[in-house]
């Protein structure tokens, strides 16, 4: 089983086509015992895993990391992480948010190594409801009208810049609800948080992406 080039690959066409990838799992006892194969160290099941989320990890780590080169290799990382550490999953949450969690290590990571020499910016993140349908925008579909396209890419464009000036801790809360659509309960799964705190830091920094578009969009 490879994990190199065609991971990423994958992950970047399925972004750039705006393309969700379909579940692994069709039911608990399918999953249960699907996960037993990857525990078994099956190739076809790694492959499979791989296949159908390499495209939503790598665009989750692209909105977090901003940088094709830095999500593709984070992207790697990721499935080179749960492979060697699937042994040690115990079915406290989903495999997906499993996964997600690892991802979001991985770029926390990545992040650190960036700062300590002094290649990062330090900013604050946290937010609110209203900008949900702003930031839903990043996961539409492309649109067959020429003109719309252009005003979509634009729209993106600056949505994507506010969301890039926010803190970490804010943007990725932001990402995972208003982007990637998950449950505060498995957005706290995945960042070892409370239901309160990440409800907080969502009203803050949707408060502050608000604040940034003023009279942008």
């Amino acid at each position: 089983m490879s994990y190199g080039e065609p991971i990423a690959l994958r992950g970047q066409m399925d972004l750039e086509q705006g393309a969700t990838a379909t579940s692994v799992e069709e039911c608990p006892t399918a999953e249960v015992k699907f996960i037993e194969r990857l525990k078994n160290g099956e190739t076809a099941a790694f492959d499979t895993l791989i296949r159908e989320r390499s495209g939503e990890i790598y665009g989750l780590l692209y909105r977090l990391t901003e940088n094709a080169e830095e999500a593709r290799d984070l992207t790697q990382e990721t499935f080179l992480r749960a492979f060697q550490n699937i042994a040690h999953f115990r079915g406290e949450a989903d495999l997906r948010t499993w996964i997600y969690r690892i991802a979001i290590n991985q770029a926390r990571n990545r992040w650190r190594w960036w700062r300590r020499r002094k290649r990062d910016v330090t900013v604050s993140l946290d937010g609110d409801e209203r900008n949900g349908s702003l930031l839903g925008s990043l996961r539409a579909g492309r649109t067959s009208n020429p003109e719309q396209t252009v005003l979509a890419h634009e729209r993106e464009n600056v949505l994507t810049s506010a969301l890039r000036s926010l803190g970490s801790s804010y943007r990725e809360t932001v990402i995972l609800r208003d982007i990637e659509g998950f449950s505060y309960e498995e957005i706290a799964n995945m960042l070892g948080i409370s239901v309160g705190t990440v409800k907080s830091r969502l009203a803050r920094g949707r408060q502050e992406l608000r604040r940034k578009l003023e009279g942008s969009l």
